[in-house]
């Protein structure tokens, strides 16, 4: 996949070029209380996870976000997924994230649609899945305007500033968007 577009927007995969802006994104002061404490933030980490995303295509993703102003693409945020279970074809998306600047767009939910078919209509996976800190309701209400059904709570799951937080896990499945 270089790009995948919608109306205004795309999404291609991450290239080295591309980690100072994920660096600068995943550490915004408006955006890293909200993604998994365990990802990396660092230019190293992100780095070689970009590379896994070049050299593991189908397996583990790291993707941009761009949007189209006046005919050029500026790159919005990012967005990801990894293989979970190859044999039952299930991904695990996350590190979702807009920039503040490009936020109020519902870029998040058209950028969430493009990623979703690319992995079930062109990559084959069956079934995709999250989990989203129980704190976090506006990326609760992005999953479920994205399609994703909530399937249950992990309560008291994670350590996450300075307290035991719930996940909140969403999957969907291929057949949820075929018509």
């Amino acid at each position: 996949m270089s790009a995948v577009e919608g109306e205004g927007l795309r999404l291609r995969r991450a290239e080295p070029g591309d980690v100072d802006f994920i660096v600068e994104l995943t550490t915004h002061e408006d955006v890293e209380p909200y993604l998994a404490g365990s990802r990396p933030r660092d230019r190293e980490g992100l780095l070689a996870e970009i590379e896994r995303s070049q050299r593991e295509p189908e397996e583990f993703g790291r993707f941009l976000v761009e949007v189209e102003q006046e005919g050029d693409w500026h790159r919005a945020g990012a967005m990801g997924f990894e293989l979970a279970n190859r044999r039952s074809r299930i991904a695990n998306l996350g590190n979702l994230a807009i920039h503040p600047d490009f936020r109020g767009r519902r870029l998040s939910d058209d950028a969430a649609k493009l990623l979703l078919r690319h992995l079930l209509f062109d990559l084959g996976f069956h079934r995709l899945q999250l989990e989203i800190y129980g704190f976090n309701e506006r990326a609760q209400r992005h999953a479920e305007r994205a399609g994703f059904v909530r399937e249950g709570v992990r309560r008291r799951a994670y350590w996450r500033h300075e307290e035991w937080v719930d996940g909140v896990i969403y999957g969907l499945v291929r057949e949820d968007l075929e018509p």
